[in-house]
Parts: C-alpha cells; sequence; structure tokens
C-alpha cells in the first residue's frame, strides 16, 4: 500500500480523522470540527508558524474540517481542495453560514456602511462565499463581511461560461506562491479559481489536475486546453499563446508557447508532459 498524500490525508502526529478509520495507520482518531473562512483570505501553512510555508490559501466563506488546535492554529482540511495544513484560529468563526452569493468581480471593497464615502473594512476576491442579510439601495450587507456594491454579486449557482476569460482577469497579477486571492496566485490557482467561477470542480496541483483532466493530443491542442509541465501548468489562450501565472514574470502574463517551452527547458525543468483539456 503506498503512502497516504501528505497534502490531502488529514493525519498528524498520530491523529486521524474518524472518517480515514480503516483507510490509514493512526494511533487515535477524532472528529472534525467544520469551521468557515471569515478573513478575507486566510493561509494554509505547512506548520502551525506565521513565517511557515504557505502551501494554499482559504477564500474568505470556505470550509474548513478542524482536527485539532495548538497554540494560535488550527489543524485541518480545506473543502474546497482537500488541502491539509494550519490555519490562524482567528482566520476561522463557526457557526456555519449557508453562502447566498459569491463575490463575481475580480475583487470587492466591503464596506462599514452601504456608503461609498464608509470605511472599508477589507478586500474580498474572486469567489468569496458571503451570505447576505439586508439589503439597502445598491448594497448588500454580508454577515462577518460588510456592504457590498451589488454589482459585485452573483447568486449561488450562477457560474460564468467562459473561464479562460475569467482567467485573463487576472492578467498582471503577482505571482505568490500558495496563493488563489485576486492580489496574488500561482500558476494551478489561476486555472482552479478561473474554473470555480464558472461552478467547475478542479483539484489544487498541478500533479493533481494533470491527472484529474482527460488528455489531449498536441495537433488538437485548442483554446482553454491546458499544457503541462513539472511543476507547473499554463492556459492556452490559442494554439501558439499561454496565459500563465508564472515565476519567471513574478507575474501572471502571456507568453508565445514556443518561448515558453525553450525558455523552461533551458532552465533544467524539461519539455511538457502533456495537454489536459478541462
Amino acid at each position: 500500500m503506498s503512502a497516504p498524500d501528505r497534502r490531502l490525508t488529514l493525519l498528524r502526529d498520530g491523529l486521524a480523522d474518524r472518517r480515514l478509520q480503516g483507510r490509514v495507520a493512526a494511533d487515535r482518531f477524532a472528529d472534525v470540527i467544520t469551521m468557515q473562512a471569515s478573513a478575507p483570505i486566510a493561509s494554509i501553512r505547512k506548520a502551525p508558524e506565521p513565517d511557515a510555508e504557505q502551501e494554499d490559501q482559504l477564500v474568505f466563506g470556505e470550509r474548513f474540517d478542524v482536527l485539532f488546535e495548538t497554540d494560535d492554529f488550527a489543524f485541518g482540511q480545506a473543502r474546497r481542495d482537500g488541502y491539509v495544513g494550519y490555519v490562524t484560529r482567528d482566520a476561522l468563526s463557526a457557526p456555519l453560514l449557508a453562502p447566498t452569493h459569491r463575490i463575481a468581480a475580480l475583487r470587492s471593497y466591503a464596506f462599514s456602511a452601504p456608503d461609498i464615502k464608509s470605511a472599508i473594512v477589507g478586500l474580498y476576491s474572486l469567489n468569496a462565499l458571503v451570505t447576505v442579510e439586508a439589503t439597502e439601495g445598491r448594497f448588500v450587507r454580508a454577515a462577518r463581511a460588510g456592504w457590498f456594491p451589488v454589482e459585485h454579486l452573483a447568486a449561488i449557482g450562477s457560474g460564468e461560461t467562459d473561464y479562460v476569460a475569467v482567467a485573463q482577469r487576472f492578467l498582471g497579477a503577482p505571482y505568490q506562491w500558495g496563493g488563489r486571492e485576486s492580489l496574488g496566485l500561482d500558476c494551478s490557482a489561476l486555472v482552479q479559481q478561473a474554473l470555480a467561477a464558472c461552478s467547475r470542480a478542479c483539484p489544487r496541483d498541478t500533479d493533481q489536475q494533470r491527472a484529474f483532466f482527460p488528455e489531449v493530443a498536441e495537433a488538437e491542442r485548442r483554446r482553454g486546453d491546458l499544457v503541462f509541465w513539472k511543476g507547473h501548468v499554463a492556459i492556452l489562450l490559442d494554439p501558439e499563446t499561454i496565459l500563465h501565472a508564472n515565476a519567471h514574470h513574478m507575474a501572471t502574463a502571456i507568453e508565445p508557447l514556443a518561448q515558453a517551452i525553450a525558455r523552461i527547458d533551458a532552465a533544467g525543468v524539461g519539455a511538457p508532459l502533456g495537454y489536459r483539456r478541462p
């Protein structure tokens, strides 16, 4: 039996999620407590330290199954993509709220009152899940957040239809390892967040995405297909052009595919591993 994937297995220091009993070896099993991200963005870190590596992020309103708490951190698993890690306790809240809307703009301010001149209380990213509890004029009040312009919201279930167009809205966003937010994200998160805006599921990391989506022949590649390298993914805008969040440009950038293939190969990564179609 192969070892469980650390990224996706709610197991640490001999304690595991009770739902894994019979599937993983552990000293003890416990029930999880499900909470929600109540900060605009919450880092999921590899260790319970504020400067530990960020491996993923929770976007506001997303659920997180907490297995145990230690000092200022909660160890658990993100419901969106199954990623396991540590989140600061003050970024999580309960009881659970049923989302009514999502942030449909790339990013949106929450205000302290239904007035554009009121104080800004947070900056929220695309796909944040909000629970509307009041309406006044062109503003709606979201629980645990603030007042949003109604133009920036979309009802849950009303996804977009062109994930490539959504991804292009991130053009110029800085590269951020483990990021999923509009102010910075990595290559696989660009794919995941664009598809999420279209109500489509997508794993978190490049190897998971490559295994998840069906293969397509290089000669048949087209707009919307994904090209994978070891540890990297890009979106085809057309058969010869890609959009990708990358550490070379330190941004989400558009680049000729041939240029990217040559540059990445010269860096020692190698040739593309293949093409997939979401």
